[in-house]
């Protein structure tokens, strides 16, 4: 397969282009255009566009002559984990030497074979992709194996060879996205070369992943609440409908409270019409609670069929 994830291609045979955003198999690709919908389709029947380059492929600095005058860095080598800017249901895995040294590095993957995905030298404060992944695939990624040896030209002692291995999961990006050193771009970070490093889901978890705050305040007044997820948390798209779900019901439970104990007269809850569960969920919870008077679609001028209106006691 000549192509891979984030690639920009054109159709053959229509008029039509996009990013790839599936491998299917050796043979089959798919491709995500403007509207958002993902089209299965021979490799043979694309060609590559080139000119696009996916967020996060350049080296910033190429030779280790460029190291920047001043005290000799030996910690900070990084994976940071950013979505592609076109096709945005594909992440890449950013290889990032915050150091002084110059880093042999390789990446290989490990599911039922092992496959090597990268080698290569990674210059000091610079930044290289090394793999690239379809989202909705999270749970199906390889573990991820990095091996890196260290040089330098100066007068400084090597550190030993560093190996990390990993199998991400999701809670492993649940936290909010940082800025990435070098890269300067919002992301998930993780550190390779932490002291006495041992790399689990737990220390993932505890030591770069913190909980994901929610994004709005809750007011203690509010009369409209928000509860589309995107309102709620930064980390939504890493989130299946469970979760999603939780999230919004929670929020929802903790607004009603707050009306409740300041003794507002009504409240709106913005849940969307999607597929109606949420809907579903929250007038089973008001019909059964003791301080609600009464619960109705709220004013179709403002927000269609996507928001419910409750009289409190």
């Amino acid at each position: 397969m000549k192509y891979k994830l984030g690639d920009f291609v054109r159709f053959v045979d229509e008029k039509m282009e996009g990013f790839i955003t599936r491998i299917i198999d050796e043979v089959m690709i798919g491709v995500t255009g403007e509207d958002d919908f993902e089209i299965q389709v021979l490799a043979s029947k694309v060609t590559m566009v080139h000119g696009y380059e996916p967020t996060g492929t350049k080296t910033t600095i190429t030779e280790e002559a460029q190291i920047q005058q001043g005290e000799f860095k030996n910690k900070g080598i990084y994976i940071g984990v950013i979505a592609d800017a076109k096709a945005n249901s594909v992440v890449h895995f950013n290889l990032i030497n915050d150091t002084s040294y110059q880093l042999l590095a390789s990446l290989t993957t490990e599911k039922q074979i092992f496959r090597g995905e990268y080698a290569g030298i990674v210059a000091p404060k610079s930044v290289v992709k090394v793999y690239s992944a379809q989202l909705a695939d999270l749970q199906l990624w390889p573990k991820f194996i990095f091996n890196i040896l260290f040089y330098t030209t100066q007068n400084v002692e090597l550190p030993p060879s560093l190996t990390v291995k990993e199998k991400f999961k999701a809670k492993d990006f649940s936290g909010s996205k940082k800025l990435l050193p070098v890269l300067n771009e919002q992301g998930w970070l993780i550190q390779l070369d932490e002291p006495d490093f041992v790399i689990d889901a737990q220390q993932l978890k505890e030591s770069f992943y913190k909980p994901a705050e929610e994004k709005v305040a809750l007011e203690k007044t509010a009369r409209e609440t928000d509860l589309h997820i995107e309102k709620l948390r930064d980390d939504h798209q890493f989130l299946n409908s469970a979760e999603i779900l939780k999230i919004q019901l929670d929020y929802f439970n903790k607004a009603l409270d707050s009306a409740i104990v300041h003794q507002l007269h009504d409240v709106v809850f913005i849940h969307g019409a999607g597929n109606g569960v949420l809907r579903h969920e929250i007038q089973k919870t008001l019909s059964k609670h003791p301080k609600v008077q009464t619960f109705m679609d709220a004013l179709k001028e403002k927000f269609g069929y996507g928001a419910t209106r409750v009289v409190l006691k």
